[in-house]
């Protein structure tokens, strides 16, 4: 749109060539002329088969023109016309793209104007990028490039928006500075076009599309264009990540990723083994995803292994079982001696202990610390525990009190520090990064007191490099959900994304040559692989097994900790008349979720590898007839006359609310706009609903949603309020605060009265027949889980029921969903972990 081109001849070489004019009236406009220039200048300093080449600038009787090369062929937009193109065809022009930018961007130019009409393909099936009309010169990319200034003047003035609508950055479309990372978003966009014959973001109006570029996300390729190869939806995803720091640090490292998957495509088709790799739906899972085991191994492990990226043929590693009991395993690390094994686990029913074992032996030695966990050996022969460790009702971290021993196991620990979530030494086994909450927010603190990072979500395993400069850990985006990223961060805070967001993540390590990090993560489902990335962001799948497993540790002289794990989901439901609970489990994560009032329907979440990406919905009679799927989500909440069942989708990091008919009819949303919805409940009017969300970048509140087609919500807490699934007797309901206590809110307003009698791991999760009494699950980690009847006014509590499932065999929780406020009808769901510990050596 800046000049007119023609087909003219170069009488001199004999040769065609495509000539650039700026019209002299249009010349006379010193701004359009300089940028007219620049374009000449950015296009003729780059040497690449991939960019236009541009062999002459001059000027004819006031009109500027510039000579370039002439392209026999088409434009992008012309080959796709609104289609998908193959993945092939789709990677081979993508490769190209990303080849020619990497060059552009080594030497600090930027285009600023990507898109499908700015990409010429040849007859011969090359690539060239034209028009760099837009082009910004700018540091090399080894720089901070956010930060510098342009090196042409005048510069672009800050809010000026440059570039074409629907390719756009969010940093580009709210004229904020950019640098090489925004081509990586255009490119990203292009890509996703290419893929789903659909735009990534196109609305009615230009504002319209610029917002959607600044805040929202696209529908994901997985549902559009289920087709496309996972590496490739995540590479897409990656790149059009909302914060720049979350895409590539390299477009040269965007480039050889788009290369690696061309180049093993058929592999990689016949493999249908790389959706683990892909970064998976935000799908919320809220109970304590401990690490979970399958039984008889050997066979099955060799059977899964080695299945990659590039697929090498290696040697197959050996696996040597190191534990033999029936529980659960929840941390394990090599001793300082690089002999023995210390872990934490819950041996037959009995609470967490600290054990050490020696790979030549399978007895094991108990430290003497009942509730405890191992967090941490350190170089110089000390153990880091977490005394007390405990998890909330809907929280995946265990919390206690940091404390230092020998790891000889003699003499009692010193205490460090409260609320410890996560722990880990430093090289030289002198200072120890932490991972606790203050305020309702997880801090990673390295050494203690000194924030390094903080988040409305939760860290988990955070782990030093061997040499101390780095941090590796998993950003977990919200509270109650496993689904996260690798992330690393330097002594500064410099935090630096290198995955896309899995379903399932846990477990890291860094690899024995300290070059890559090692983590266990999955798309659905609770089935991890073992995954590699180096800290550029470049990622690799090491090992694939049958179920799932968790890395626990590895050693720099090539060993590494494994655990084998599964885990089943089962709920249990006293229905009214009868004397004793039934087992109504469906699937392999049968998440309950809500009991009706008669007592003969159960709401419920397959959240396993049995509900598919996304989680279903279902509802089962009580009788133990077959249960009824409603669709996609996570089950939250009955209506009271049982018609309806409210649920959260996850299709992108914004989760919505959905009413799902359980009998005929059609699914209606529930309008959240700008919240996050992380539970809900219907009122017992089952006119109105509550809700725990949260607005992006803040704690979670409380709110009330007076009418489910158009009301806006209406935030009832302060930020720092929330829990689970809330329990109101539709004037009040009870939530917990960033200091982890409880309160009763009245829902019409006023001020919130402390619960009395309660400790911090206790929560209420129902109202009895009298409005002053409530019942109150005592310490979800301690079994038989005990129910009390607690009395508010008073803070005095009775003891009610006992309540486990019949076979005990590595239950680890058992959470309390709902009791009937005559206590004749009750709903809870357990958590079944049984692990075993493997020394795998072999591993590349």
């Amino acid at each position: 749109g800046m000049g007119e081109v023609y087909r003219a001849k170069d009488p001199r070489l004999g040769r065609e060539v495509a000539v650039k004019v700026l019209p002299g009236d249009v010349a006379a406009d010193a701004g359009r002329r300089e940028r007219f220039e620049q374009e000449a200048r950015a296009a003729s300093s780059l040497n690449h088969p991939n960019i236009l080449t541009v062999h002459d600038i001059g000027e004819v009787n006031g009109s500027v023109y510039v000579a370039m090369e002439l392209v026999e062929g088409k434009t992008l937009r012309e080959i796709a016309s609104g289609e998908p193109l193959p993945s092939k065809k789709l990677l081979e022009i993508g490769v190209q793209i990303a080849d020619g930018l990497a060059k552009a961007h080594a030497i600090g130019i930027v285009h600023r104007d990507l898109k499908p009409e700015n990409l010429m393909v040849s007859k011969d099936g090359f690539v060239k990028i034209l028009d760099f009309g837009l082009a910004k010169l700018v540091e090399p990319e080894s720089q901070h490039l956010s930060v510098v200034p342009t090196a042409v003047a005048p510069p672009t003035q800050p809010g000026t928006i440059l570039g074409t609508v629907g390719y756009m950055s969010p940093e580009q479309a709210s004229g904020q500075p950019l640098d090489f990372r925004s081509d990586q978003f255009a490119l990203g966009s292009i890509l996703y076009e290419m893929a789903s014959g659909r735009k990534a973001f196109q609305r009615k109006t230009v504002a319209e599309t610029l917002t959607a570029i600044i805040r929202e996300e696209p529908e994901p390729l997985a549902q559009i264009a289920p087709t496309t190869p996972p590496p490739l939806r995540w590479i897409v995803e990656r790149c059009l990540a909302k914060d720049r720091e979350d895409r590539y640090v390299s477009t040269r490292d965007l480039a050889r990723d788009l290369a690696s998957i061309r180049d093993h495509l058929s592999e990689t088709s016949a493999s249908g083994g790389l959706a683990s790799l892909e970064a998976g739906p935000r799908h919320s899972r809220k109970i304590r995803i401990a690490v979970l085991g399958l039984g008889v191994l050997a066979s099955v492990l060799l059977a899964g292994v080695l299945v990659g990226w590039r697929l090498a043929r290696v040697e197959l590693p050996s696996f040597r079982q190191l534990t033999f009991r029936r529980g659960p395993i929840w941390y394990a690390r090599f001793g300082s001696d690089g002999k023995t094994v210390v872990y934490s686990a819950s041996w037959n029913g009995r609470p967490t202990e600290v054990f050490v074992s020696s790979p030549e032996s399978p007895e094991l030695r108990s430290f003497g610390l009942p509730g405890a966990d191992v967090a941490a050996v350190s170089s110089q022969g000390e153990i880091a525990v977490l005394l007390g460790s405990h998890s909330g009702a809907f929280d995946l971290t265990h919390a206690g009190t940091l404390a230092r021993m020998s790891a000889t196991g003699g003499g009692a620990p010193r205490r460090v520090l409260d609320d410890v979530e996560f722990a880990d030494w430093s090289p030289d086994g002198r200072e120890l990064a932490v991972v606790r909450s203050v305020g309702g927010r997880r801090r990673l603190e390295y050494p203690i007191e000194k924030t390094l990072y903080e988040t409305t979500g939760w860290i988990g395993s955070p782990r030093l490099s061997r040499s101390g400069d780095l941090i590796a850990f998993i950003d977990h985006p919200n509270l109650g959900d496993d689904a996260g990223r690798i992330a690393s961060i330097d002594r500064t805070g410099k935090k630096t994304v290198l995955t896309g967001v899995f379903e399932t993540a846990d477990g890291l390590a860094w690899s024995p040559a300290g070059s890559e990090i090692w983590f266990t993560a999955a798309e659905v489902g609770s089935s991890r692989s073992l995954c590699g990335v180096t800290t550029s962001g470049r990622r690799r799948l090491i090992l694939r097994v049958p179920g799932s497993m968790t890395v626990q540790d590895a050693s720099a002289d090539g060993r590494t900790l494994i655990s084998r794990d599964q885990t089943d989901l089962g709920l249990v439901a006293l229905v009214p008349g009868e004397a004793n609970p039934r087992d109504l489990s469906w699937l392999d994560w049968s998440l309950a979720m809500d009991l009706s009032r008669d007592g003969k329907t159960i709401l419920f979440s397959e959240a396993g590898a049995g509900g598919g990406p996304g989680a279903s919905v279902y509802v089962r009679g009580t009788d133990g007839s077959p249960a009824v799927r409603l669709g996609e989500g996570s089950a939250m909440s009955l209506s009271p006359d049982g018609r309806w069942a409210l649920a959260i989708l996850h299709p992108t990091a914004e989760a919505q609310l959905v009413l799902y008919p359980t009998g005929a009819g059609q699914p209606r949303p529930v309008p959240m706009p700008g919240l996050r919805v992380l539970a809900a409940r219907f009122l017992p009017d089952g006119e109105r609903i509550l809700a725990t969300a949260a607005e992006p970048g803040h704690l979670s509140r409380i709110y009330l949603v007076a009418d489910l087609a158009r009301s806006k919500p209406r935030a009832l807490t302060p930020e720092g309020w929330g829990g689970g699934l809330f329990p109101t007797d539709g004037r009040r309901f009870i939530a917990r605060g960033p200091d982890q206590t409880l309160a009763v809110w009245p829902i019409e307003g006023g001020e919130p009265t402390p619960v009395r009698g309660v400790g911090v791991n206790d929560s209420v999760v129902g109202w009895t027949d009298n409005p002053s009494v409530v019942y109150l699950q005592r310490n979800s980690d301690s079994l038989p889980v005990r129910i009390d009847r607690l009395d508010l006014s008073t803070g005095q509590a009775v003891a009610w029921k006992e309540l486990m499932p019949s076979d005990v065999g590595g239950v680890a929780v058992v959470h309390v969903i709902k009791i009937s406020p005559d206590g004749k009808a009750y709903l809870y769901f357990y958590d079944r972990s049984l692990s075993d510990l493997y020394l795998v050596e072999g591993l590349k």
